[in-house]
């Protein structure tokens, strides 16, 4: 770290968190965990019988990468989609409980609140059951999110387009957003779902997970010069500034694109890993929050790194807290 971030630098970094803004883009989720016990396996079928000890709440999707950002004291915005059920209104109490204002958010009384729940018992995931709809939202709609992001062109010094493949990110809405920041010093930085890249032309940095570059370029990655190949076709094929790949256990890799790529490699931090849900939202709500507090690409990639390092210490969708990540460094 102290090659590329000396701890005076990061600690800069950190204190301006709170005079940043971001906005989060995508598809709303909330993650219901159910914690139990296993004694025995069923009479009725062959599965474990789980003893509920407790449940809980979280924001889950591009709601855990809002709430990563306001963890770490930053000004956090969101806009996507809802339904008018019991879990949309739980997540618009969450929203009210933490003061972050909900007017980006559309209610849409034909589709449900996306919910994922999961039931966890001795620190396992046992089984996950999905209430979803992955229909594209309407046109009107995807309009109303266009219409309130140009409201908050002025504030926000970063966008963060979080796709989880429910119906909300098209190339329409990206090109939207390109259009309405364009010119104004906002970056736009996508965690993409969908393998089609195409849809993201136009954002400034792009966080992929290694499987899901292998998939956008069609291509498998199998050593170093592999992953430098990759690099080449899909930064110079959708013209991203940057690509900022997590590979795991193995770190991550970022590519930045100029007259050549710039490769740096940052190795993994975790000494245990417990749990890597929700660690890609962590490494782009730091990464976008990092630079709308000017850092630049490798001192923000490594902030991400560190605060990854983390999450995934900890079991179910979590964040890490500005004071967590000040004791890291």
């Amino acid at each position: 770290m102290q090659r590329i971030l000396s701890k005076k630098r990061a600690m800069e970094i950190i204190a301006d968190f709170s005079r940043t803004a971001v906005l989060v883009v995508g598809d709303i989720m909330i993650d219901h965990f159910i914690w139990g016990k296993v004694s025995r396996i069923s009479p009725e079928a062959p599965v474990p019988v789980v003893d509920v000890q407790k449940d809980s709440i979280m924001l889950g999707g591009c709601a855990n990468v809002l709430n990563s950002i306001y963890t770490m004291g930053g000004k956090a915005y969101v806009t996507g989609v809802i339904g008018t059920d019991s879990i949309g209104k739980v997540f618009l109490k969450e929203l009210n409980q933490r003061k972050i204002e909900t007017g980006g958010v559309i209610v849409d009384k034909k589709r449900p609140t996306t919910l994922k729940t999961r039931i966890v018992a001795h620190g396992q995931q046992v089984v996950r059951f999905d209430k979803e709809s992955k229909k594209s939202i309407s046109p009107a709609e995807t309009k109303k999110i266009l219409e309130y992001i140009g409201s908050l062109r002025h504030k926000i010094g970063t966008i963060i387009v979080s796709d989880y493949n429910k119906g909300v990110v098209s190339q329409t809405l990206v090109a939207g957003i390109r259009d309405i920041v364009k010119g104004s010093g906002v970056l736009i930085c996508v965690d993409p779902k969908q393998s089609n890249f195409f849809l993201y032309e136009g954002a400034d940095i792009i966080t992929p997970n290694h499987h899901e570059a292998q998939r956008a370029a069609g291509m498998e990655i199998s050593n170093g010069d592999d992953l430098e190949r990759l690099s080449d076709i899909i930064l110079r094929r959708h013209n991203f500034q940057a690509m900022l790949v997590t590979r795991g256990e193995e770190g991550m890799s970022l590519f930045e694109n100029g007259r050549r790529i710039v490769h740096t490699y940052f190795p993994a931090q975790a000494k245990e890993v417990y749990d890597v849900t929700g660690a890609g939202d962590t490494v782009i709500g730091v990464l976008a929050l990092c630079l709308a507090a000017k850092a630049n690409l490798k001192e923000a990639t490594c902030l991400a790194n560190l605060a990854a390092s983390i999450v995934v210490g900890k079991i179910g969708t979590s964040t890490v807290s500005r004071e967590e990540l000040i004791r890291a460094i």
